[in-house]
């Protein structure tokens, strides 16, 4: 007999795939519509984040970051949770919740404290020596001619192997404006080095009589004061190009950097084989540098005498430009005399040569301050660092276009660049650029950090009249008037200049001393007989006297006259006030800064 088959075992009703049934327990225990929950929400957190507290009120772009890590460390432990209230196996004695509520609370504040503290490391390091290869500071040339009248031919040479060597890439080289500090100096090598942050240091001597010239020169390693080389050249005066050209390749070779084909073109580049030229043109950098009113007027003087000697002399060019631009942006002409000539000279320098770093970023300056063309400007700086990413004056700058773009972090990043590359720049009228540095904190709202950029200046050059305006703002924002007009009145007997005249106008205005603020604005009335005022000051006080037909009448006006200071509408803090009106929003728009 057959044994009757056995049936096979039918599931029971309801049983699924292993997947299904996962899927079917998170469903649940709920963790899919946590997640979902949580997705959208903080979506919407992360947007409120972003476009009202960042973009609107200005809170730090790192504010995202943290949102961010704090929602990821919350739904990581509320998934926790949800899973472990769904088991329903048996009672549980202790309830879970009282281990995971503390477990969210102190993850997300240890993920926090973390970021926040890696971030204020960040923001308070500087860069480093250790992360550069090969550094170097060349020291202003000696004039050991027995008249003693070579000083400007000495800095000559000093600038030209300064420009030559920032051409490297892989070549930290300090600006101009730090090394001159150094002139005569008695301080020896290792204390220079220091200072500086380099690895190494050229210092050198010229002599000249009649038409000959000996030129020594000696390359120092700062840790040990070991002479790494050491040459010096006896020639003709008309050679001394050949010796600029001999003396930036040895340095190279010393130093055992590779360099690659374009910078080994331009390490040799000549951007004049005349040698009146080049000395007219060292006359005109000389000149420059002082960044007066004065000064940048005998620059233009020397740089025209250059070009009218070598016709193609792209250098002498930028040095025009940059001169017009300067006189424009420190209202010393009125922008419409200024910038068109900046423009004229910088996109001559390019013709001759559009590989040229300065002409580049005398352009973006122009681009950026008088044609408002933010795109075009920033397309030169790019460029400009391209060729030359040592030439500290485009980071500089850039740092500030930066800034009108509402981009802080990147702007601050550039500046400090500029900073490493110029550590202790100064100059009588120009901002320095460690005073800029604490400008960008301070529209950036991080007050404590500007405050102690204007503090640290300040301790260095005690009658910087920058800084104490500077510092007189972060006053004024804290509600601090008397301390900000003392400053401003420091300021004022440092430089007679419409920028702090028109802010301690300000600062009377928002103390409610209107009688003052109009005195002020008399002041700036009489100054403007004599030289260009922007119309932007005198808004600015009518700001604070609440007159805001007053403030869109001036703001127009500046308008008209292409005015450089109308940048800062968007970043401005005295404009809150009438931020929301209509007139404002279309103003933006048409500085291109909406």
């Amino acid at each position: 007999m057959i044994p009757p088959k056995k049936k096979s075992p039918v599931p029971k009703k309801g049983r699924k795939t292993s997947s299904f049934s996962f899927l079917h327990e998170l469903r649940r225990r709920k963790i899919i519509e946590a997640l979902a929950a949580f997705i959208g929400g903080g979506w919407l957190i992360l947007e409120f984040v972003h476009w009202i507290l960042i973009d609107h009120y200005h809170f730090p772009e790192e504010s995202l970051d943290i949102t961010f890590i704090t929602l990821l460390s919350a739904l990581l432990c509320t998934l926790i949770w949800q899973w472990f209230r769904g088991i329903k196996k048996r009672p549980r004695k202790i309830k879970v919740e009282f281990f995971l509520i503390p477990l969210v609370i102190l993850t997300t504040a240890f993920f926090d404290i973390h970021f926040i503290r890696q971030m204020e490391k960040d923001e308070g390091e500087t860069i480093q020596v250790g992360t550069w290869n090969n550094s170097i500071a060349v020291l202003p040339f000696q004039d050991f001619s027995l008249e003693k009248n070579q000083e400007h031919f000495c800095d000559g040479m000093t600038e030209y192997l300064i420009t030559q060597l920032s051409r490297v890439e892989e070549l930290k080289v300090i600006s101009r404006t730090s090394v001159m500090r150094y002139k005569d100096t008695k301080k020896d090598i290792k204390q220079i080095g220091e200072e500086l942050n380099v690895a190494t240091i050229l210092e050198g001597s010229i002599q000249k009589e009649k038409d000959d010239i000996r030129v020594s020169a000696q390359l120092i390693n700062v840790a040990d004061d070991f002479h790494l080389w050491s040459e010096t050249y006896d020639r003709r005066l008309e050679s001394i190009f050949a010796i600029q050209d001999e003396i930036s390749q040895a340095i190279v070779n010393a130093l055992r950097i590779e360099i690659v084909g374009k910078e080994k073109t331009s390490l040799v580049k000549r951007y004049t084989e005349d040698f009146e030229a080049y000395n007219l043109y060292s006359m005109g950098r000389w000149f420059w540098s002082k960044r007066t009113e004065e000064g940048l007027i005998k620059a233009i003087e020397y740089f025209e005498q250059a070009i009218e000697v070598d016709p193609n002399y792209a250098l002498a060019y930028a040095g025009l430009a940059d001169s017009y631009n300067l006189l424009g942006d420190s209202s010393y002409l009125p922008p419409r005399k200024a910038y068109p000539k900046a423009k004229e000279a910088a996109l001559k320098a390019l013709k001759i040569d559009n590989t040229l770093a300065e002409a580049h970023t005398s352009l973006a300056f122009f681009k950026k301050n008088y044609e408002w063309d933010w795109k075009g400007a920033e397309k030169e700086y790019k460029r400009a660092i391209e060729l030359n990413p040592g030439y500290a004056t485009a980071h500089h700058w850039y740092a500030f276009y930066l800034l009108f773009m509402d981009r802080f972090d990147e702007a601050i990043r550039e500046m400090k660049r500029a900073l490493e590359l110029d550590p202790l720049s100064l100059n009588p009228i120009s901002f320095i650029i460690n005073c800029d540095l604490g400008q960008l904190f301070y529209y950036a709202r991080q007050h404590d950090q500007a405050m102690d950029a204007f503090r640290n200046t300040l301790e260095m050059y005690p009658n910087f009249w920058k800084a104490h305006y500077s510092l007189g703002r972060i006053y004024v924002q804290k509600g601090m008037y008397e301390e900000a007009i003392k400053e401003y009145q420091k300021a004022i007997e440092l430089l007679y200049h419409p920028g702090p005249l028109a802010h301690l106008g300000y600062a009377y205005g928002m103390s409610d001393r209107r009688e003052q603020a109009l005195k002020m604005l008399d002041e700036l009335h009489k100054q403007s007989k004599r030289t260009y005022v922007s119309a932007y000051y005198r808004a600015l006080i009518y700001v604070s006297l609440g007159e805001k037909d007053k403030v869109f009448e001036w703001l127009k006006k500046a308008y008209t006259e292409r005015d450089s200071t109308l940048h800062f509408l968007k970043v401005e803090f005295a404009f809150d006030n009438v931020r929301s009106d209509p007139r404002f929003t279309a103003l933006l728009k048409k500085v291109g800064l909406e």
